[in-house]
């Protein structure tokens, strides 16, 4: 370990207890405590990752959770890496494997960085402008291109084998932030007898405390001080503290989402800890305590490794025991980083110049300097830095100047002033304001019950902040109930009181230099002249800026880069920066893991499986299921060397010679019970059921209050009373749902109702010639002859001895009977009717003949052969539609004059030149394959199979004005060639329908 970083007699942490860790390879020492990126500067390493757009070197800049740059893939064995780990975040511990990412073929070494090179073509926008031309260029080059160079980090491809939590809790008064205001509100809260939970993102509560060694609060060091009180907030019973645990969400009602990091800061954690847990909160009252994040300066060349921020700086000193250099320059705008240049000198460390862009600091940290012997340029700026693959040296001015003095420096510190932490309150829906005296935004109008105490409420000095916050704390918690009260009092004191001194947000950004490389957002590349050239090129609203720009859009979120994009467009537009505004602060914080958010792996539970009575009988007789929603639905059954295709190919075959049975349990099924029952199905239907006899079937469609289909299903007349209602399988929730909508809010006064009923029938259907052959001997009490049971017909009876519903109904063109039974019994009915079926030659058939043999005979599919813009007469169900009829759900919406006009599209087949041609579905029809690109669409395929009962491909497919164009010959280009068809009825077999009624 280098002596030269690690000062001795600095930091909090022990040296007796290292730790070993790799960086890319290179075996590495830290301290148990360390963060990877103190780790990294006690040895040296400044370089930690590469930019996104221009692959230029970037180094440590921060010391928590706003890091930009220092990303890194993080793993302890297979399966266990999470790429983009904030290395300021992540703590060391033995065996931890660190990689840098967005490089090829190494860190110091990175092929990519010649687009440094080309960055005059990468401008803002230039993707918006290099990748329209030319067109055909898009699918070959440019978006292969782009997704192999986009992301930073690897996601991984092994799965994960640690497991997650989550809890649900209730709370009084929830604080977010561990720092000092955050510790005095939860004490005061916690005096009241009130409930409490604190939780910060690091390991240890205390915030600035962490680097801020000139704090005295009630007789104690700071930090000290920090660590007592959270240890009194610990044993407290009505008190739950949490570190590790970032605050990431505000929510609707004060539901607040928290991440707490369990166990991955060790290095051979229990397996019965998870890896993180989710807390979801719900509190009555919410305590913000975020602090302020601090600012870099906008300069040339502001992005080289071992430029870093004042007080990251003071942490790896004061708290880790490293110094960032041996010969450390400062630029700033504020008198805070000031203190991290008396701190280094301190520690032996070689201040060259404190370079002040403000012609007045503060008198009392110009009098320190004089005492330490630290040169100070006032009213001076940096006009670059140098260096390759860390800063060596930086060149100083006179504002106003453009040439200056080089200064040799191994590290470079800026701050020109912090910026309050208000995105949780942001999320909350609170309004921000503006403190035009010190140009920054602080929490406005409240939208939630919340308060915000400390930095991040604009409250400058230490002293303010702690009363402030014991104030809110006890106000809050009696705000709940809490009948105690508080009578806490903390005095604190601080070397120096830095509350002000800031003369702009945009400190640094300096005059308009087409050639500079002023970093505004490390991660995105994105620099001061990128966002004058958007304001030039019209973006004059913040949210377009940030869009063109993609300033603030990189997983940091912009929180060292939003004001001073805000400030520069402001400049730029000639407006104060309140009429500019403010993009808004969206939740996570900062990003969250998938494992975090849908917890751990289930394997065949992560998505629940609902399987239906014969699901084992299928299961042993070799089917091959697909998923249709949740369902597990048999898709065929192959037979001993046969492909899909083949086994598909026997099914419709066999079903249409022979017969076959068909497992439809999961269609929606919803009772609906009545004496208004007829009258409420007129209503929600688009066809009439006064007039359906009891014991008969009808074809019904259901339409959205805009006319077009939301679904359809053939519907039983049980009694005068009782309807037994037939959904799609996706749809049964939904219309469920339709039904009850109208009935509880449109329609009360019907006396009506509405079962779900689909988990309560299984359902086989046995379709083919010889089906009645193969049911009739089952059954008790019905009479199954043409005249007294024809298609449409539903008659209750027995089979097998067991109730059943029977109707008579096909969704195969054949005839066809729908038998339903209480599911307990569908597994012994199937098997009942399988013992006459097989011996006859018949077959199980899956989801995919179904498809076909629908298809075959014209029928739909709502939601494949419809897109949500169809109406009945687009589908060829205008027939369903009562002509007579005063009222329906959609009535209205089908006379509008768009769903009437002519031109629309409707279902019709086609059939290609090339009898053996299967269409894709989806692909686009088009009346002119030679017309120039973007050509005009006709309408797309919605259905497309191989028939082999017709000896040729079938498809249906919408087309404009579809009806009109029979017989005509229209277009399907595809990739690598142009498929001529032509459009035909959609029904391709027995379009007489004699087969249905034999």
């Amino acid at each position: 370990m280098s002596a030269a970083n690690r000062i001795s007699g600095k930091g909090r942490l022990t040296p007796a207890k290292t730790a070993r860790f790799t960086f890319d390879g290179r075996v590495l020492n830290a301290l148990e405590g360390d963060s990877v990126a103190s780790a990294l500067l006690a040895n040296g390493i400044h370089l930690a990752g590469r930019s996104f757009k221009y692959h230029r070197a970037r180094g440590i800049l921060t010391a928590g959770p706003e890091e930009p740059n220092a990303l890194f893939d993080i793993s302890r064995d297979a399966g266990r890496a999470t790429p983009n780990v904030r290395g300021t975040m992540q703590e060391v511990y033995d065996g931890l494997t660190v990689k840098s990412q967005n490089r090829w073929p190494s860190l110091a070494f990175d092929v990519s960085g010649f687009n440094n090179l080309l960055s005059p073509f990468f401008a803002a926008g230039f993707y918006y402008k290099t990748f329209m031309w030319p067109k055909a260029a898009w699918k070959a080059i440019y978006e292969p291109f782009i997704r192999n160079a986009a992301g930073l980090g690897v996601a991984p491809k092994e799965a994960d084998p640690d497991h997650y939590s989550n809890r649900f809790a209730h709370c009084d008064v929830l604080v977010a932030g561990g720092g000092a205001a955050g510790i005095a509100a939860a004490l005061a809260a916690a005096e009241t007898g009130a409930s409490v939970i604190i939780a910060d993102e690091r390991a240890a509560f205390g915030g600035s405390l962490h680097f801020d060694t000139g704090v005295t609060i009630d007789g104690q060091e700071g930090f000290a001080w920090a660590q007592a009180m959270t240890a009194k907030l610990a044993a407290m019973p009505n008190v739950t503290v949490l570190t590790r645990t970032t605050v990431f969400g505000y929510y609707a009602q004060n539901f607040i989402g928290l991440v707490e990091r369990v166990s991955e800061h060790l290095a051979s954690p229990d397996r019965s800890l998870p890896r993180e847990r989710m807390w979801q909160v719900r509190a009555k009252r919410v305590i913000l305590a975020t602090g302020a994040i601090e600012r870099h300066m906008v300069f040339d060349g502001n992005d080289r490794p071992g430029v870093m921020l004042a007080s990251a700086a003071r942490t790896y000193l004061n708290h880790f025991g490293v110094a960032v250099g041996a010969k450390v320059g400062v630029y700033t705008s504020h008198d805070s980083a000031y203190e991290a240049a008396f701190d280094l000198k301190s520690a032996g460390v070689q201040i060259p110049v404190i370079v002040d862009i403000r012609d007045k600091p503060g008198e009392a940290v110009l009098a320190k300097a004089r005492e330490l012997g630290i040169n100070v340029q006032a009213g001076s700026s940096v006009l670059k830095t140098g260096g390759k693959l860390r800063v060596s040296s930086m060149t100083v001015a006179r504002c106003g100047m453009r040439s200056g003095e080089k200064i040799n420096v191994d590290a470079l510190l800026v701050s020109s002033g912090w910026t309050p932490s208000v995105h949780l309150f942001s999320q909350s829906r609170g309004k921000v304001a503006f403190d035009a005296e010190l140009q920054r935004f602080v929490p406005g109008t409240y939208a939630q019950d919340c308060l915000s105490v400390g930095a991040c409420n604009g409250t400058n000095s230490l002293e303010a902040s702690i009363e402030e916050a014991l104030g809110a704390g006890q106000l809050m918690a009696q705000a709940t109930g809490a009948s105690g009260s508080s009578s806490l009092s903390i005095n604190a004191t601080q070397a120096f009181d830095w509350t002000g001194g800031m003369t702009g947000a945009a400190d640094g950004a300096g005059p308009e230099n087409s050639s500079a490389k002023a970093f505004v957002d490390f991660q995105h590349d994105v620099c001061a002249k990128d966002i004058r050239l958007a304001v030039r090129e019209g973006m004059h609203s913040i949210e377009h800026i940030k869009r063109y720009t993609t300033n603030g859009m990189a997983t940091d979120q912009g929180k060292t880069s939003n004001i001073h994009g805000l400030a520069i467009a402001a400049e730029a537009l000639g407006k104060p920066i309140p009429e500019v505004g403010l993009t808004t602060f969206r939740a996570p914080y900062t990003p969250v893991t998938f494992g975090a958010i849908v917890n751990h792996a289930r394997g065949p539970l992560f998505d629940p499986a609902r399987k239906t009575p014969m699901h084992k009988w299928e299961e042993d007789h070799g089917a091959v299921f697909e998923d249709v929603g949740i369902w597990k639905r048999a898709w065929f059954y192959p037979k001993a060397g046969e492909s899909m295709h083949q086994a598909v190919d026997r099914e419709c075959k066999t079903v249409r010679t022979v017969a076959g049975v068909f497992d439809a349990s999961t269609l929606g099924k919803i009772e609906v019970v009545g004496p208004d029952a007829a009258k409420f199905m007129n209503i929600m239907y688009t066809n009439s059921w006064d007039t359906l006899k009891p014991g008969r079937c009808r074809y019904g469609i259901m339409l959205r209050e805009d006319g077009f289909v939301y679904d359809d299903g053939v519907v039983g007349r049980l009694a005068e009373d009782r309807f037994h209602v037939t959904t799609t399988t996706g749809g049964a929730p939904r219309v469920m749902q339709h039904m009850e909508d109208y009935l509880q809010t449109e329609f009360p006064d019907l006396k009506v109702f509405l079962t779900s009923t689909t988990e309560q029938w299984a359902v086989i259907a046995v379709q083919g010639p010889k089906a009645r052959e193969i049911i009739e001997p089952l059954l008790e009490g019905i009479d199954m002859s043409n005249e007294a049971f024809p298609h449409m017909s539903v008659v209750e009876g027995k089979i097998a001895g067991v109730p059943t519903r029977l109707f008579r109904m096909t969704f195969a063109g054949e005839l066809g009977f729908e038998v339903n039974v209480p599911a307990d019994y569908g597994h012994a009915v199937w098997e009942a009717i399988w013992a006459r079926a097989e011996p006859l030659g018949a077959c199980a058939y899956g989801t995919e003949a179904m498809h076909i043999l629908r298809a075959e005979k014209g029928y739909i599919i709502v939601g494949q052969d419809t897109d949500g813009t169809v109406t009945p007469d687009d589908a060829g169900l205008g027939w369903a539609v009562g002509k007579k009829k005063a009222d329906f759900v959609g009535i209205r919406g089908l006379k509008r004059p768009d769903l009437v006009a002519e031109g629309r599209k409707q279902l019709v087949g086609l059939r290609t030149k090339d009898p053996k041609e299967v269409l894709e579905e989806g692909a686009q029809v088009v009346a002119d394959p030679n017309q120039p690109v973007p050509m005009k669409m006709l309408g797309h395929v919605t259905s497309s199979y191989w028939s082999e009962n017709c000896g040729h491909s079938i498809a249906m497919a919408l087309v404009a004005g579809g009806r009109s164009k029979m017989g005509q010959t229209l277009y399907v280009p595809m990739a690598d060639r142009v498929i001529p068809v032509e459009v035909c009825d959609a029904v391709f077999y027995d379009k007489e329908g004699g087969r249905i009624n034999v």
